[in-house]
């Protein structure tokens, strides 16, 4: 792990507070306010986000907001945060890789960022290999632009393509480190069951970026049944293992960002009080390492 090492949070996490650049600003003004250093973009938040996007992404959990028709550039610059990175999509720069190069680059980072693939079979080993090789080109083909590329993993990639491998196995095995590397999701590997230290000693240097999110339930008993329901919570606030994760990031890897993403359940439905809690939980480890 770096000894800078950049915090932010997720632009889709904070989607339906910015409709407008009063609000927007304000968002963002806050996430400075609370500590963290950026922000990580989505290139379909940043431009008018079409219609179907807007409604998958609600359905999933994941209301993005009406915040397309805004002037990014300027409202970062106003807030005084950095872009950490910037999240793509595949096809995109397997059309144009000039044209996502150049805009990660205008928002000054060096970073793209490509998620799990929609309606794809992570249980067929040959297609998660294919999968590896389009990756590949895609991260050599934004080399020569100075960007480098990262796949994020959601829990998808724990399908079995056989008895010892899971997809996101393929996936490691299969890209060549000139060209892919990894932000790694420690919540979602979690929540399908995965041993995340495991993960994070098999990734090793290859993991550059951590995506952060703890686990818990604040509901308050008596219950009627000893079985509850988990969801996202506050970082520090769940039953995570985050301190034991924190350690093995810092040993084994060299992460340059580590970026809180939730999309859901925060306190009182705000996702800025919810992030504000979770600074504190980054505050803390930083004056454990001063010490």
């Amino acid at each position: 792990m770096k000894d800078t090492v950049l915090t932010g949070v997720q632009q889709i996490m904070i989607g339906s507070r910015c409709n407008s650049h009063e609000s927007a600003f304000s968002t963002l003004k806050a996430i400075k306010d609370a500590g963290y250093d950026g922000i990580e973009l989505n290139e379909f938040m940043i431009k008018p986000t079409p219609f179907i996007v807007r409604l998958l992404t609600k359905f999933a959990g994941m209301p993005t907001g009406s915040g397309g028709k805004l002037n990014w550039k300027e409202l970062i610059a106003e807030s005084g945060l950095k872009v950490i990175s910037l999240h793509s999509y595949l096809n995109s720069i397997e059309e144009n890789p000039e044209a996502v190069a150049k805009e990660a680059m205008s928002f000054g980072t060096d970073t793209v960022v490509i998620t799990g693939m929609y309606r794809f079979d992570y249980g067929n080993a040959s297609e998660v290999k294919k999968l590896a090789e389009r990756l590949n080109k895609a991260g050599e083909a934004l080399l020569p632009y100075g960007v480098k590329l990262l796949y994020h993993n959601h829990n998808v990639e724990l399908q079995r393509v056989s008895e010892e491998k899971t997809a996101y196995d393929l996936i490691v095995e299969n890209t060549d480190p000139q060209y892919v590397n990894f932000e790694l999701d420690t919540y979602w590997m979690a929540d399908g069951g995965a041993d995340v230290t495991a993960l994070i000693n098999k990734l090793s240097d290859r993991m550059v970026m951590w995506h952060i999110n703890d686990r818990g339930c604040r509901k308050k008993g008596p219950f009627i049944t000893p079985i509850l329901k988990e969801d996202a919570a506050e970082l520090g606030t769940g039953n995570m293992a985050l301190g034991t994760i924190l350690e093995a990031v810092k040993a084994n890897t060299r992460v340059e960002a580590i970026v809180l993403e939730t999309h859901k359940n925060w306190i009182d439905n705000d996702p800025v009080k919810s992030l504000q809690v979770s600074s504190k939980w980054f505050i803390k480890q930083k004056m454990e390492h001063d010490q």
